[in-house]
């Protein structure tokens, strides 16, 4: 199996939003209340910009999310399996964690999650049942999604072809 790179990462990849709510609903869901401590990608050093192949982590209070798409329809939300302390070896690319790089995201940094979402796609493409995750806090949200092969994030709220699936 791939680790793109990172020690004792084991990606478990499902489809659809029921197999993402029976593995991590309820875990999921326990993250409300938490705050955002932390937002981790992966750096590439070369071009100074995120590279998004790799699972976006998010530390709520020391309850690490590991969050990683692939391929057209696949997802994976591991839990504190990543130490973003250690490199990532992925042959031809100078990459490394880095922490709150994005300016949208350290707006969120220290605000409670009030709600985690599910979110469907239901577009009439190649794409239709595609999940996203989205964490809604008091002053915004940020949710990770599909962008054909990796990873993209997006601080507005959902699309109209999303159909969100509450956990809170």
């Amino acid at each position: 199996m791939f680790d793109f790179g990172i020690q004792g990462y084991r990606p478990h990849w499902m489809r659809g939003p029921r197999a993402v709510r029976q593995a991590h609903g309820a875990r999921l869901r326990a993250l409300i209340g938490r705050s955002l401590t932390r937002l981790w990608v992966v750096w590439d050093l070369e071009d100074d910009e995120w590279f998004p192949d790799c699972p976006v982590l998010f530390d709520f209070d020391g309850e690490q999310v590991e969050i990683n798409h692939w391929k057209l329809d696949e997802l994976s939300l591991t839990w504190n399996a990543v130490d973003p302390r250690r490199p990532v070896e992925w042959p031809g690319f100078a990459l490394r964690w880095r922490a709150n790089p994005l300016p949208e995201a350290a707006l969120l940094l220290g605000q409670p999650l009030q709600n985690v979402e599910l979110l469907e796609w239901t577009g009439p493409d190649a794409a239709r049942g595609t999940v996203d995750v989205s964490f809604v806090f008091p002053d915004g949200r940020i949710t990770v999604h599909n962008a054909l092969d990796e990873n993209g994030l997006s601080f507005t709220p959902p699309h109209r072809q999303s159909r969100p699936h509450p956990l809170g």
